[in-house]
């Protein structure tokens, strides 16, 4: 309740009421106990002639509440002979509720490299590893003229390091395209121009590993016997520990001797848990680790797999029932299908790719063992033939020797 008037103080004895509302004097007449408004109440008598006399000053007033539109308070009136009270300042109106935002989606972020370390001693170790692949590329280069001998020089090289003849093909293609738009001249300029057409070709693999979709992320790793995916898997779970990730292992390789031992080591070595069960039957082991991490809260469930030949048809149709059953204990997994491929194997790993891929549906790799092979090529006839992301490629056998993979990276380390 707000009063535009200033009541002056009164005597203790009630005066007479006026004879008429008429001010002639300095004397203000006596106010009539009217009850108090609000100035804000349609009844307000604005515009309704002279007003009546101003209602005593109230006892503070509860709050009023703003109608949608409030009504413009009326101007005070000046008294004859009373110095002009001051005006009270209208009240603000209310302002317009103020609609909270919508929460903004929750983006899933891949998971991200180590806050850009300096990947130099990395890009090291990967020409080294690239090394016999490279020199038997790049020794096309030296002292050539670029003419069609030097088109057939590097199409025996991109073979020999078995990339595939519709890679090749395309590779030389590109090649050609990109020295006659540059007007190359030299040697050099056509070997950082084949880097480049590399790259490209190259680039539809680069996919980072996304966890956080789905609590846990549920990821399944395939590969034959001897391709590394053991190790693979710890030093995986080494990368996923170190970005904050729970994980949970799940030793359903018990097909191979001595397999459920070498993964408690990794999971030692990681220190994170283990879910295994000696002799058990792999998918009942599967299933176990997926409910478990489920019930723990685990960030992901990485499921070891016993490893097959993708021409032993009864063996891969057990890859299929562990797939099965883990899409029983969560009807959204696996959530990733992994398999570990040997980069020494060549074109026999891009055929275990097809093989696997036609089995399980494959949403990743992981190329291992880079380091001194002749073969490196092989990423280019998968990119060509089929081309699944490649999350990871190892050079070594150390936890840090498994890298994200980089198109650029891998294009200039081969012809570096």
């Amino acid at each position: 309740m707000f009063s535009f008037f200033k009541k002056k103080p009164q005597p203790d004895a009630a005066p007479a009421p006026a004879p008429s509302p008429e001010v002639s004097s300095g004397e203000t007449p006596a106010a009539p106990a009217t009850p108090a408004r609000s100035v804000f109440s349609p009844s307000s008598w604005f515009g309704k002639g002279a007003p009546p006399a101003p209602p005593p000053a109230p006892s503070p007033a509860p709050e009023v509440e703003a109608l949608a539109t409030p009504a413009i308070p009326p101007e005070a009136p000046t008294l004859l002979g009373q110095p002009e009270s001051p005006q009270p300042t209208p009240a603000e109106p209310a302002p317009p509720p103020v609609t909270a935002p919508a929460p903004a989606p929750v983006v899933i972020a891949p998971v991200p490299a180590p806050a850009q370390p300096e990947r130099s001693g990395w890009l090291g170790k990967l020409k080294n590893g690239l090394r016999k692949t490279g020199n038997s590329i790049t020794a096309a280069f030296v002292n050539a003229q670029i003419d069609d001998e030097l088109y057939e020089e590097l199409e025996e090289a991109l073979l020999m390091a078995d990339t595939g003849v519709k890679a090749t093909e395309h590779l030389l293609e590109d090649l050609r395209r990109r020295v006659k738009s540059n007007m190359a001249t030299d040697a050099s300029q056509v070997k950082s121009l084949l880097a480049d057409a590399i790259a490209d070709l190259l680039r539809p693999l680069e996919k980072s590993l996304v966890i956080g979709e789905y609590t846990p992320t549920v990821i399944m790793v395939a590969g034959v016997n001897g391709a590394g995916k053991t190790t693979s898997i710890g030093k995986l779970t080494k990368h996923l520990a170190n970005e904050g990730a729970s994980v949970l292992l799940a030793a359903a390789d018990t097909f191979r001797a001595a397999a459920r031992e070498q993964l408690l080591v990794w999971a030692d070595r990681n220190t994170v848990e283990i879910v295994s069960q000696e002799g058990g039957d792999p998918a009942a082991v599967s299933f176990d680790a997926v409910n478990a991490g489920k019930a723990r809260g685990k960030d992901v469930v990485l499921v070891d797999t016993a490893g097959r030949l993708p021409t032993q048809i009864h063996l891969m149709d057990e890859l299929k029932k562990i797939k099965r059953v883990v899409n029983r204990a969560d009807p959204t997994a696996p959530h990733e299908v992994l398999l570990v491929i040997d980069g020494n194997t060549g074109q026999n790993a891009l055929a275990q790719v097809k093989a696997f891929d036609e089995a399980l549906g494959l949403t990743g790799l992981v190329v291992t063992k880079l380091d001194g092979t002749a073969k490196g090529g092989v990423l280019c006839a998968i990119a060509r033939e089929r081309p699944i992301p490649v999350y990871f490629i190892g050079v070594g056998e150390k936890l840090e020797d498994l890298e994200t993979f980089d198109a650029r990276e891998f294009a200039q380390a081969l012809l570096g």
